[in-house]
């Protein structure tokens, strides 16, 4: 899901392996960029802001706009003060491993160790009509995917045969290991992240969710699987600083309201106890917005992925000079 309408802008390095306790509630920090970045140039505009302003990272998503980690790598040299970019995310449903990790291992390259690729599986609404191919097992498709990813990304031999995917290949790329966060929503996916990825990127899901089944979910996979310390958590958290609430409320609307007919979407927003998507949008002055920022930190995220979601470009203008203010601050 992306933006719709409106003006909308979507953060480990040493500014983000170390975050000020005071003022950014031991969390990082990241921009999100958006799904509807129409050119390398938008990009670019994006991350440089991300640098300056200082966040941690810088977040691109796909969408039917540009390639998430091409365009990743295109602007590696213009933002040398990120920490970690990523994708956040990638679906996989019409890809195969070798050419992902691949793909992902060139980004690597161009950013010396600081992309994170960011994945999920996608939507049933959107695989079949779209792509003609079945959802009659994602769980094990995604399975299957990362255990034939895994050693490619780590730039290792795979021979994995799996009921879903089957993957044999090596790949000659000099890059760093690439980390991998699961999109997911449900029991098994979060398990299956827990098991075997560095932790999860969730959208739609608000700090009772992450506090109540996201964070517990995957922790408790993690330990069965042997696993230390505890896994990334990273929550997209849409917000306006404004002083008039209702046209952020209508973008909120609008761009929410696609959330709704998605079944894993909808159970989280359940869980969250909300009927309205845009409710969990974060709209009104920075101390109020902040005081919601905080809740996902308490909450047990580990990371935050902010999109500026703005009806227009004084709000905008507000909203970006708020978070480089606390950051910089």
């Amino acid at each position: 899901m992306g933006e719709t309408g409106g003006v909308t802008d979507s953060a480990q390095h040493d500014r983000g392996s170390h975050p000020r306790p005071g003022d950014r509630f031991g969390i990082r920090w990241g921009l999100a960029g958006g799904v509807a970045l129409r050119s390398i140039a938008e990009v670019r505009d994006h991350a440089v802001w991300a640098d300056q302003a200082g966040f941690d990272s810088f977040w691109v998503s796909h969408g039917m706009a540009v390639d998430p980690i091409v365009a990743l790598a295109a602007v590696a040299a213009d933002a040398a003060g990120l920490g970690e970019v990523g994708t956040s995310v990638v679906p996989l449903y019409g890809r195969h491993p070798v050419s992902l990790a691949q793909q992902a291992r060139t980004a690597q390259s161009a950013w010396g160790g600081r992309f994170t690729l960011g994945v999920g599986p996608s939507h049933k609404a959107m695989v079949e009509p779209s792509l003609g191919l079945s959802w009659a097992r994602p769980l094990g498709f995604t399975r299957d995917f990362l255990a034939g990813m895994a050693p490619l990304l780590a730039g290792e031999q795979a021979d994995v045969d799996g009921s879903e995917v089957v993957t044999h290949a090596a790949l000659g790329i000099d890059a760093a290991p690439t980390p991998v966060l699961l999109a997911a929503l449900g029991p098994k996916m979060l398990e299956l992240a827990g098991r075997v990825t560095a932790g999860t990127t969730v959208g739609q899901c608000g700090p009772r969710t992450i506090a109540s089944f996201i964070r517990p979910t995957l922790d408790a996979a993690a330990e069965v699987a042997g696993r230390s310390g505890p896994l990334r958590v990273m929550a997209l958290v849409r917000i306006c600083v404004t002083a008039d609430r209702a046209p952020a409320y209508r973008l909120a609307q609008e761009i929410g309201a696609g959330y709704k007919v998605l079944p894993s979407y909808a159970a989280v927003l359940a869980k969250e106890g909300l009927d309205e998507p845009a409710d969990l949008f974060l709209i009104g002055s920075w101390d109020q917005v902040a005081e919601g920022l905080a809740a996902y930190a308490a909450a047990g995220a580990t990371d935050l992925r902010i999109e500026i979601c703005a009806p227009n470009r004084a709000d905008l203008e507000a909203t970006r000079e708020a978070l480089a203010d606390h950051l910089m601050g």
